[in-house]
């Protein structure tokens, strides 16, 4: 199965919030639990896109399966956040492709570093930037969860190149 990837548009609003809910539901988590929200969905143009970041889509069969955002913190950093996939295509790589996709995007948009977090429950997620190079800031408690903070610094393709 491949997963082809592609910028948000308006009509993905239901299902990337539906996926959204499945997948902090297969983790324990629900939004306004203190740690998750999805409030920023139905403004995912003003905060993602107006602001020089972007919003990302992973289909598989012509079916949404994945997304991610990228949200400008600064002018060198960007949040990456939303990183999410279907559980039934968990395990395929796609949360890995997903990742990729967003950090290349960000140095693309300019940015050479990517925050983010996750809550030790989402024990995948954690692996998964563990594997992709990014590093453990610090871990606070919020509401009923231990949320971990991470970075990662980019590496602009041309320098890659040397």
């Amino acid at each position: 199965m491949k997963l082809t990837i592609r910028r948000y548009r308006w009509s993905d609003l239901d299902t990337i919030l539906a996926l959204h809910r499945i997948c902090l539901a297969q983790v324990g988590l629900v939004p306004g639990d203190g740690v998750y929200y999805d409030d920023d969905f139905p403004r995912i143009q003003e905060i993602y896109l107006a602001c020089g970041g972007d919003f990302l889509v992973g289909e598989s069969d012509s079916r949404v399966v994945s997304m991610g955002g990228i949200k400008p913190i600064d002018t060198a950093t960007a949040e990456i956040c939303r990183l999410r996939v279907h559980p039934e295509f968990q395990r395929r790589g796609f949360g890995a492709t997903m990742l990729l996709a967003l950090e290349q995007r960000a140095v693309e948009l300019g940015f050479n570093r990517v925050r983010g977090d996750t809550t030790v429950n989402q024990e995948a997620a954690l692996a998964l930037y563990e594997r992709r190079g990014w590093r453990e800031l610090s871990r606070h408690q919020v509401g009923g969860h231990v949320v971990v903070y991470i970075e990662k610094d980019l590496i602009p393709p041309a320098l890659l190149e040397l």
